[in-house]
């Protein structure tokens, strides 16, 4: 579409579209992610020119960030308003902190390097913990496989499990594309294998293996918690975006 951002109400009504498709510096030529900061600024990832780009809530660009991404791809917002951002192609993960309603950046700060194609992200509201999905090169002729990498506060790993080793514990492999933590403080993914909403349980535990929604879904590559608990999954295989109680 010509706008990139559509924003949708409870009830599934669009309530605006923002985001021209364009070469202007507040355009949005291919994105890849989107969050929400807690001052109300939508935060997305731009693949075409890899730059991270943030608007107010009405569609105003308020700020675009270029410098030095190769491939700016996962985020997610901090309870402090700041963004926690993957560059996939740079095996690395970030921390940005701007002045959204000055438009300016006060921070870019690399945290996390030699990571491997890391991509979908989010952060504990509660915790501060920070968990990614990493996609593995394939070896022969397989797609590849994901891992699940969970890191503290302070950046330091409290665990990680790649498609092979969660495919010990449990009964089919994973191939995660999107997580989120649920307000419990659980990491919950999308897996396309098995076209379900898994939970693998509060960092401390993890991996258990409890599945959320295992029928409806034909691709899901995208979720997110709602401030009432709901959880809400993008599936690419209908188009739709659907909304599950808690």
């Amino acid at each position: 579409g010509k706008k990139r951002i559509h924003v949708f109400g409870p009830s599934g009504f669009c309530l605006r579209r923002f985001g021209e498709r364009g070469d202007a510096s507040n355009d949005i030529k291919y994105a890849l992610d989107v969050t929400v900061t807690s001052d109300g600024h939508v935060v997305v990832t731009d693949g075409g020119d890899c730059s991270v780009k943030a608007f107010d809530f009405d569609g105003r660009g308020v700020l675009a960030v270029r410098e030095g991404f190769c491939l700016p791809w996962g985020l997610d917002a901090t309870p402090k308003s700041e963004v926690i951002l993957t560059d996939s192609e740079a095996g690395a993960l970030y921390r940005l902190a701007a002045d959204f309603q000055r438009g300016e950046l006060k921070k870019c700060q690399m945290i996390r390097s030699r990571l491997v194609s890391p991509r979908a992200v989010a952060v504990c509201q509660t915790s501060g913990a920070v968990v990614v999905i990493e996609h593995l090169k394939a070896r022969g002729p397989s797609k590849g496989s994901t891992r699940v990498t969970i890191f503290s506060a302070e950046m330091d790993l409290i665990g990680q499990m790649d498609s092979f080793g969660l495919n010990l514990v449990f009964p089919s492999r994973i191939y995660a594309t999107a997580v989120a933590f649920d307000k419990e403080g659980r990491v919950i993914v999308t897996d396309v294998c098995s076209q379900a909403v898994i939970c693998l349980g509060k960092p401390e535990e993890f991996p258990i293996f409890n599945p959320l929604i295992s029928h409806g879904l034909s691709y899901p590559v995208g979720l997110t918690y709602t401030a009432n608990n709901s959880l809400v999954v993008l599936d690419g295989g209908d188009h739709s975006v659907k909304v599950y109680s808690s």
